[in-house]
């Protein structure tokens, strides 16, 4: 799993957890000297279309108080991976700027925070996260 996939399932919550159900889970058990119901019967499984908008300003808010730190999420990639508990070393930031396709110095890291912040947010956005419009540009 890579680093975009840790900040996002900290956000989103983790992937889900109930299986998927077969085929066969979902026929009917049939006793000798019965006859099978008839394969419309069964429940039908319908699988998600569209993954569901998370708010993320509401839940970054909660993980930045509940670290008890002063920490600015909204301007800060740092602050960002450390109020959902994550390493936010400078090898963990180079490694989500391969991610998002960084092509810059990675020497900078000014410049390559401000990168990744920004393309964070988008990829959140594009990922079913409702990111402030403030925080896209």
């Amino acid at each position: 799993m890579g680093i975009f996939d840790k900040i996002k399932n900290a956000i989103f919550g983790g992937p889900a957890q109930a299986a998927p159900v077969t085929e066969a889970a979902a026929a009917p058990k049939t006793v000798p000297g019965q006859t099978a119901a008839a394969p419309s019967a069964a429940p039908s499984v319908t699988p998600k279309t569209a993954p569901a908008t998370v708010d993320i300003v509401p839940i970054l808010d909660a993980a930045v108080k509940q670290s008890g730190q002063k920490l600015d999420w909204r301007r800060s990639i740092v602050d960002l991976m450390k109020a959902v508990g994550m390493d936010a070393s400078l090898s963990e930031r180079k490694e989500l700027a391969a991610e998002l396709g960084y092509s810059g110095d990675t020497g900078d890291s000014a410049k390559m925070n401000m990168f990744l912040h920004k393309a964070l947010m988008k990829k959140l956005s594009e990922n079913g996260g409702k990111v402030p419009a403030d925080l896209m540009d």
